[in-house]
């Protein structure tokens, strides 16, 4: 994961809440890469032992690792660590950033939720996140929103940083263009690929034309 920032808008892949069969989802996982560019897979499991967090990263991150994209842990800096990930996410709720980046040190990639927030934003870049994600910008199945985002705040940050932003909540390749025009540089999305009606290599697929559209 690049997060120097890009002119290009990336696709953020975030796993289901819940994964029974790690070995059927990596089918989903390597078929969504088939479609094109994807920076990143966030595992992002919910309510789930850590034992089984770990069995399903042990499946999902070679796949990951093959293909070149960047895979990060929900909430658990403790977790990344001890499995090796490429980074952690951490929202307002979960553990702070600098223990996250005390943690896991200053190689691996930290990024934080900021909402609708400027403020936590700004003070996220200047502590030293990675990225910075603003959000819910559309009604989310996998997320109540409770701080819906406009595309303003994405024009706004491109305009005076450089740290990277990820818009998220709710976003399909049919409504993600005015995100990515306003200089979102990563769309993170769920149900967007994985609820697809034509499958997540199609998904991702029409995702990266929206973003080639956009770019040209």
């Amino acid at each position: 994961m690049d997060t120097s920032g890009t002119a290009r808008c990336r696709l953020y892949l975030i796993t289901p809440p819940s994964i029974a069969h790690p070995a059927l989802f990596a089918d989903e996982l390597r078929a969504a890469l088939d479609g094109g560019d994807v920076a990143v897979l966030q595992l992002r499991l919910k309510e789930v032992p850590d034992d089984a967090v770990a069995r399903t990263a042990d499946v999902l991150q070679p796949v990951c690792q093959q293909r070149g994209v960047a895979f990060i842990m929900n909430d658990r800096p403790d977790l990344a660590l001890k499995l090796d990930c490429d980074g952690v996410h951490v929202g307002q709720q979960d553990a702070p950033y600098a223990d996250a980046r005390r943690l896991l040190g200053p190689d691996r990639i930290v990024g934080v939720t900021c909402k609708a927030s400027r403020h936590l934003a700004m003070e996220a870049a200047e502590a030293g996140a990675d990225y910075v994600a603003f959000g819910a910008f559309f009604t989310s199945s996998t997320k109540e929103v409770t701080t819906p985002a406009s595309p303003d705040i994405l024009a706004w940050w491109s305009e005076i940083m450089t740290v990277p932003s990820v818009a998220i909540g709710g976003i399909t390749a049919d409504n993600c263009r005015p995100l990515v025009e306003a200089g979102a540089d990563f769309l993170a999305v769920a149900n967007g690929v994985w609820a697809h009606p034509d499958g997540p290599t199609q998904a991702v697929r029409r995702f990266n034309a929206v973003f080639d559209a956009c770019f040209q």
